[in-house]
C-alpha cells in the first residue's frame, strides 16, 4: 500500500510546501467548490506524485511496472473560513473544462490557485487554514509534466 499525503497550513511557509506537491495536479472544473454557508472551499485535483519521482531511473522501483517510472493520485483541498471567492481567466460554465495547476500562494488574507493559461482563483479568506489529503491509491504513468516557458511567464503577469 502506498504512503499517502496528509498536510495542514497554517502560515505562508506551509503554503508553499503544499504548492509544491500541488504543482501540475490537474484539476476538472467539475471538482471545484465554494460552499458558501460552510466557508468552505474545496477541490478534487489528480495530482502528479513529485515526491515519489526519481530523476532517471535505472531500473523501475519495486512495484512499478517498466515503462511506467511515474505515479499520480486524487488528492483533496480544502481551505476553511472563506468569505469570498473570485475567478478570472476561467470558464466555470465549462464543466468539462480541465484546468493545469501551477502554484498555491498565501497573499495577505488570500489565497491564490494559479493555472496554466494565465487563470487564477482568489480565496478570501481571514486565516490560513489550508489541508491537503490523497484520497485511495496511485496509479502508475510514463507521462512526467513539463512547461512551456510562456507558462511561467502568463504566471508571472497574472500574479501582478
Amino acid at each position: 500500500m502506498a504512503r499517502c499525503l496528509k498536510l495542514k497550513a497554517e502560515d505562508a511557509d506551509d503554503v508553499r510546501v503544499m504548492s509544491a506537491y500541488l504543482q501540475d495536479a490537474i484539476v476538472p472544473i467539475g471538482e471545484i467548490g465554494w460552499i458558501r454557508e460552510e466557508g468552505r472551499f474545496v477541490l478534487v485535483a489528480n495530482r502528479f506524485k513529485w515526491e515519489t519521482c526519481e530523476p532517471a531511473p535505472v531500473a523501475p522501483p519495486a512495484g512499478r511496472k517498466p515503462g511506467f517510472p511515474f505515479e499520480r493520485t486524487h488528492a483533496g483541498l480544502r481551505i476553511e473560513g472563506v468569505t469570498a471567492v473570485r475567478v478570472r481567466g476561467i470558464d466555470l460554465k465549462d464543466r468539462g473544462q480541465i484546468l493545469s495547476l501551477l502554484a498555491l500562494e498565501a497573499g495577505d488574507g488570500h489565497l491564490l490557485l494559479h493555472f496554466s493559461g494565465g487563470g487564477c482563483i482568489r480565496v478570501d479568506a481571514p486565516a490560513i487554514a489550508v489541508r491537503l489529503e490523497d484520497l485511495g491509491e496511485p496509479w502508475p504513468t510514463d507521462r512526467m509534466p513539463a512547461h512551456r516557458l510562456d507558462d511561467a511567464q502568463d504566471q508571472d503577469r497574472a500574479a501582478q
